[in-house]
């Protein structure tokens, strides 16, 4: 079993009096449909998972966790997180500028909701070279840095939730199930009713189907309301 993630990145920055120290991660890079998210997370620094933060034992990257737990986690961090943002990059811009640019745009929008500013960033994989803060990429960050593994968790309850109420607007895809991820049954519908607004025209197999003449019936929403 993979071991859990640390503050082995945190501590030595909490340690030169470096203390809003964000965690930062993208979710929503692989589906065909939908927005990319970003969360960004400031823990209180030289934070234990003791008492009111024995939750932080439970944090792990976003993808091994249930939706309930990742729901619960997400709770806790939005509660007791020094700050926390999220950030989308809807479908039509993030098909024009690709998933890698848009991903970092959504770190961004991220970082910029945060009502504290940070002092040192520590980014899942990413160098976003548009911010000018102090930043440490990590590769698998969010399986080894709490504070990525915080900003995963935020940033994947908030882009399904969001997926959740899209069936109202396009039934018969199923992305309060797949949320935007090839599953068969997302497969199946796709080449039953052909992509809608919220599928990535960048993306294959949605481009093939986009260039056979298949159009969107409905346009894409806000997130806006999120």
């Amino acid at each position: 079993m993979a071991q859990p993630p640390t503050f082995s990145f945190e501590s030595p920055l909490w340690s030169h009096g470096i203390d809003l120290v964000a965690g930062v991660d993208e979710v929503g890079r692989g589906p065909l449909a939908g927005p990319v998210a970003a969360g960004a997370v400031i823990l209180p620094p030289g934070v234990r998972a003791t008492g009111r933060f024995r939750w932080l034992g439970r944090v792990r990257d976003s993808k091994q966790l249930s939706p309930e737990v990742r729901e619960e986690l997400a709770h806790f961090i939005w509660e007791h997180a020094v700050a926390a943002g999220v950030g989308f990059v809807s479908v039509e811009p993030l098909d024009r500028i690709g998933i890698a640019e848009a991903s970092r745009q959504a770190m961004l929008a991220a970082i910029g909701a945060l009502s504290e500013r940070p002092r040192h960033l520590l980014i899942d994989a990413f160098l976003i070279r548009a911010c000018s803060l102090p930043q440490t990429p990590i590769i698998r960050g969010d399986g080894r840095s709490r504070s990525i593994a915080c900003a995963s968790i935020i940033a994947k309850v908030a882009r399904d939730r969001f997926m959740d109420k899209q069936e109202v607007l396009y039934p018969g895809y199923s992305f309060y199930a797949n949320k935007g991820y090839a599953t068969r049954e997302h497969m199946d519908a796709l080449k039953r009713l052909g992509p809608c607004a919220l599928h990535r025209r960048s993306f294959a197999p949605v481009r093939d189907m986009v260039f056979g003449g298949l159009t969107s019936r409905v346009p894409a929403p806000s997130l806006g309301s999120l």
